[in-house]
């Protein structure tokens, strides 16, 4: 009766926060409640949905309609790529070698395959260096082309290096000639070819023996080389895995939607990047789509958050504006909520929960269990690692014991007082005093420490309902206020109509178990029913009718 709201200080929010709960126990409508009032307090907010809930689009886009701030909403979504802007997760970068990394974090890791990782790290890595210094933006779709088929990067990267170098060294200057002059012995069959090569075509066994005559020196070019030297099967072999993991991420409208063509007129879709969206204060809601294409979702997801921890750190050095005429950093407030966060964390996020504080980023991480984050980065100590960086935990339903004492192993024991009551008689009518007997009642006060909070109270919340403990020793439990989208003046019906569709596709609305109730939405007709079912109801309806008719009886009788 006694129930008032719960407040947490905007500061202690860079503490970061866990929500953790099982299915269908309130959490991304807990998500809803907390970005709304981030947008309404016009921070820039970031929210990545791996599954893509219908109603927290919604809420999402109604809000920023609401605060006026529609005009800063960015909606990706994987699942609908004609209503989507466009990401690319590449094409921003502090250093060049994050292009690889965020390209490869996703393939397997374990066992033989770390071998093959690294060598897809390396070609990967030597490619998007080649396509920076040539003044393209790399792309999922052009780093595909240019690894799985090398020997036309190779030479049009050798070929401007040299016209470059030609300008400042005089024996470069007729380096066409000498390749020229190469070439025709190695199809003369003049020039030896080391065995390796024999299956390049002949300009890149000329590009090469004139790479290694010449001495170049540049390591992008060293490096191609060393790529275009392997013997081209076994090229293939080794980036095996590279080469399907790109494929998925390039085909169909998702390709077009994470690796954008910046120079195409017709498509109008936006393309957004996390620096602009720090500068204009924007929204950014990011459907992955994992029930349909779970690889696609994670790499996306993971090269997303990558990209934020890339970006977190030149705001920490240089702020908003690298040009400040006073030298001053300034910093945006950035609110991150994370649902399903175990579909999405890898190495990126290690870095991201403990230090991005500093840079004005307050992230809240929803999971449904401890062990999801373990089964995810492979080592309970690295889970542990994770959770020790969140200052906030908020806890609904969870089914597991282990989980719940994340919690409840962290409230204090408190002093418990039981009364006792005592009871006593005494028979004394055969000494002769004339007492026959004596009584005693005593009240024993015993206290005794117990824990404020156990598992078993986590393990039997009702839905919506949750403990938190905020900024380390403030304890609450809570209601959460569920929100509802219907007949919301703010919602556009267009993006309704892809509710709708998202809502039959998913099924990740809380009212889910009618939705998909089968049986209660059919007519049920005599010849729908198994026949010792419809007899056993023909013989209760009968023993029910004689039951009413014998009341009815007895009631007339008794008003006669």
């Amino acid at each position: 009766m006694d129930e008032k709201p719960v407040k947490m200080r905007q500061a202690s929010r860079s503490g970061h926060m866990v929500v953790m709960g099982t299915t269908r126990v309130g959490k991304t409508r807990l998500l809803e409640l907390l970005c709304t009032q981030d947008i309404h307090s016009g921070h820039v907010v970031i929210i990545i949905d791996p599954k893509g809930d219908a109603e927290l689009m919604l809420r999402v886009q109604a809000e920023a309609r609401r605060a006026g701030r529609q005009d800063q909403l960015y909606l990706f979504h994987l699942g609908y790529p004609e209503i989507s802007a466009r990401y690319n997760g590449i094409g921003s970068f502090s250093r060049i070698t994050e292009v690889a990394g965020r390209t490869t974090n996703a393939l397997p890791s374990s066992g033989n395959s770390a071998a093959f990782k690294e060598f897809s790290w390396r070609f990967t890595n030597i490619v998007a260096q080649a396509q920076v210094a040539l003044g393209r933006i790399p792309t999922y779709d052009t780093l595909l082309r240019d690894v799985t088929g090398i020997e036309p990067l190779f030479l049009e990267y050798a070929t401007w290096y040299y016209v470059d170098q030609a300008l400042n060294h005089q024996r470069f200057m007729d380096f066409k000639s000498q390749i020229e002059r190469i070439d025709a012995g190695v199809k003369a069959k003049k020039v030896p070819v080391d065995k390796s090569m024999q299956s390049r075509s002949p300009e890149v066994i000329a590009m090469a023996i004139w790479i290694r005559e010449s001495k170049a020196t540049d390591n992008v070019l060293l490096g191609l080389l060393g790529a275009v030297s392997y013997d081209r099967s076994f090229y293939e072999k080794i980036i095996a895995s590279l080469g399907p993991f790109l494929e998925k991420l390039t085909s169909g409208k998702v390709g077009k939607l994470i690796s954008p063509d910046y120079f195409d007129p017709d498509d109008e879709r936006p393309i957004f990047d996390w620096m602009s969206v720090m500068r204009q204060g924007g929204i950014v809601y990011a459907g992955l789509d994992a029930l349909s294409d779970s690889v696609v979702s994670s790499a996306v997801g993971n090269s997303m958050l990558s990209d934020l921890v890339s970006v977190g750190g030149k705001l920490y050095k240089t702020g908003l504006d690298p040009h400040h005429p006073e030298g001053k950093i300034t910093l945006p407030t950035v609110c991150c909520h994370f649902d399903e966060v175990n579909e999405i964390a890898g190495p990126e996020f290690v870095p991201m929960v403990n230090k991005l504080g500093g840079s004005g980023f307050r992230i809240t991480a929803y999971t449904q269990s401890f062990f999801d984050i373990e089964s995810k980065v492979g080592d309970k100590a690295k889970a542990g690692q994770i959770f020790d960086n969140f200052n906030h935990v908020v806890m609904l339903r969870v089914r597991s014991v282990a989980t719940a004492n994340l919690i409840a192993e962290q409230m204090p024991e408190v002093d418990v007082v039981h009364l006792m009551p005592m009871s006593g008689v005494t028979d004394t009518a055969a000494q002769g005093t004339g007492v026959d007997f004596t009584s005693r009642n005593d009240d024993i006060l015993q206290t005794t420490k117990t824990p404020m909070i156990r598992a078993a109270d986590i393990l039997e919340l009702p839905q919506g309902q949750a403990f938190a403990l905020l900024e380390g020793n403030r304890r609450f439990k809570i209601r959460i206020p569920l929100a509802d989208t219907k007949g919301d003046l703010f919602v556009p019906e267009s993006l309704k109509k892809v509710a709708q569709d998202m809502k039959c596709r998913y099924r990740s609305t809380e009212n889910w178990a009618a939705e998909t109730d089968w049986l209660a939405l059919q007519p049920i007709g005599p010849d729908m029913i198994d026949d010792r079912l419809a007899e056993e109801a023909e013989e209760e309806a009968v023993q029910q009718k004689s039951a009413t008719d014998t009341a009815q009886t007895m009631a007339i009788g008794r008003v006669v």
